[in-house]
């Protein structure tokens, strides 16, 4: 059995979307300085690095990230490998062998190299509003990308996100795909449970399967 950590490193060098809170991590006492314990305070936003968007994110009635079901976020998903486009479209969700029945769809791009450098990069790759459409026409149920947004950077009116967060489709962005070839895993995404979470940093693990 194969395990792949498909999380970012959460570090003050870790690349932000612009306008979102900085990581900060402050030690609070050391065993160095002659304290019992090590401990720290952390500082960060709640979209930061691998994180999940629920419903509430962008519609006001929507689930909130504590009452996401652990049902959507553990299961059997596809991983689709897109190689170098600029966005993902309907007619590469048309041409892809994406298995019947599948209700967890990770999209990897060129994007997983962007995500090892601490810059954020504008130009990452998106998924494009009809492709979300047809996503939600086609069963799925989460949808992860492997940069920091689904949507492409600076959208005035958030078409991608809204399309899919309306339909109750779960967005996991900041996935690092780096090391995971297309196909079949297990998917095991446990955000950090807070109370009425507009999105939360999770841990996600793929395992490989035989």
């Amino acid at each position: 059995m194969k395990i792949y950590d498909a999380s970012l490193t959460i570090s003050t060098k870790i690349p932000i979307y612009p306008g979102d809170p900085k990581v900060e991590i402050k030690p609070v006492s050391r065993i160095s300085q002659g304290d019992g314990a090590n401990v720290s305070l952390i500082c960060l936003g709640s979209h930061t690095g691998t994180h999940v968007d629920p419903p509430f994110h962008f519609v006001e009635s929507g689930l909130t990230i504590d009452q996401i079901p652990l049902e959507l976020l553990v299961g059997d998903c596809f991983v689709l490998s897109l190689g170098d486009v600029s966005a993902v479209r309907v007619e590469h969700l048309e041409a892809a062998d994406i298995p019947r029945n599948t209700e967890r769809l990770l999209l990897k791009t060129r994007n997983s190299l962007l995500l090892k450098e601490p810059v954020f990069h504008r130009n990452f790759t998106y998924l494009e509003p009809d492709a979300a459409d047809w996503l939600v026409k086609h069963g799925i149920k989460l949808v992860g990308v492997d940069y920091l947004s689904i949507e492409q950077f600076q959208s005035k009116n958030h078409e991608t996100h809204l399309r899919l967060l309306k339909s109750g489709v779960v967005i996991l962005e900041g996935l690092d795909l780096s090391e995971v070839v297309e196909g079949i895993y297990t998917l095991v995404c446990l955000p950090i449970k807070i109370a009425g979470g507009d999105g939360a940093p999770a841990r996600v693990i793929l395992i490989q399967q035989n």
